[in-house]
């Protein structure tokens, strides 16, 4: 039993071993993308939308409920410029979003809850057109519908990437670093070192947080 013990331990100690290695040559190899990805996250604030269920049904309303934030959100980052003048506006829009989230749900005819917050939630890799956002921890305007355990709907609040109505506020070049910017646009080249940093990024998420 003992020996057996000493056996496991010994391997948990090579498991960890190997981790931190990993970790440590992404960080050294991808060095200058890797402060790109973690630079990111400062700079966005994402929409999340999450689904009661899987349900055909539960996934078709929250595309209304979807639908319904973007239409009222549609000047939220009019004349914003940074993050936390973006952040500051989403936090004061929670009270009238849940509202009209809420309404949207009865007039669809159902009685789910709706719950809206900003919190800072782990994503994978996601592009949006011919822009790709790294893996990591966001901040993120949350809209939950009833238990929120379905499949759900991301964007981009701040710069403005899905609010295409929203006036008077900086495109992703004037937010990002050139850095940061050939990163999210590098495309093809990028798509092995976006693959190891979501490992990467899920290891410091899951191991050492």
């Amino acid at each position: 039993m003992l020996k057996g013990t000493i056996v496991v331990m010994k391997w948990k100690t090579i498991e960890k071993a190997l981790v931190m290695g990993f970790v440590l040559m992404v960080a050294v190899t991808f060095s200058g993308f890797a402060g790109a990805c973690e630079a990111l996250p400062g700079e966005v604030l994402r929409l999340h939308v999450l689904a009661n269920s899987d349900s055909e049904e539960d996934q078709a309303l929250k595309l209304q409920v979807r639908d319904r934030i973007l239409e009222e959100s549609s000047s939220l980052m009019d004349g914003v410029s940074n993050k936390e003048e973006a952040l500051r506006a989403a936090e004061e829009a929670i009270p009238a979003l849940e509202k009209a989230a809420e309404n949207e749900v009865r007039r669809q005819g159902y009685s789910y809850s709706v719950s809206i917050a900003v919190e800072n939630v782990y994503f994978p890799t996601r592009e949006y057109g011919d822009t790709t956002l790294p893996a990591g921890k966001y901040d993120a305007l949350r809209v939950v519908i009833g238990s929120g355990e379905g499949h759900n709907w991301w964007c981009v609040l701040f710069p403005a990437l899905c609010l295409p109505a929203a006036e008077d506020t900086p495109e992703l070049g004037e937010v990002l670093t050139q850095g940061e910017m050939d990163a999210v646009q590098g495309g093809e080249k990028y798509e092995v070192r976006f693959k190891l940093w979501e490992i990467y990024e899920w290891i410091q998420e899951n191991w050492f947080s």
